[in-house]
């Protein structure tokens, strides 16, 4: 199950579900809650990125090795698995 804001950047949203064969749904208004995962990866964000960060003036290298980090964090949701995991199970 996939959740989502309201944005624009979401109106192609039948196709992406229909990809990866996935329900989709979107969160109410102002219902953070709702966005669990997109909710907890902004705090985890936060940690590397403050809020009044200028990420233009961020280099690459920081970029990916944040990346780099996050992606190969395990994860209670996907049996304390990285992402990065979870993504090559899929694709084997």
């Amino acid at each position: 199950m996939l959740t989502s804001d309201n944005g624009k950047s979401f109106a192609l949203h039948q196709i992406i579900a229909k990809l990866i064969e996935a329900n989709y749904s979107f969160a109410h208004p102002y219902a953070a809650w709702e966005r669990g995962t997109n909710e907890n990866m902004n705090g985890l964000l936060r940690q590397y990125f403050p809020k009044k960060c200028d990420i233009e003036a961020v280099s690459d290298n920081k970029i990916g090795f944040v990346m780099c980090n996050l992606n190969n964090r395990p994860r209670k949701t996907v049996a304390d698995n990285t992402l990065f995991e979870v993504f090559l199970s899929c694709c084997t």
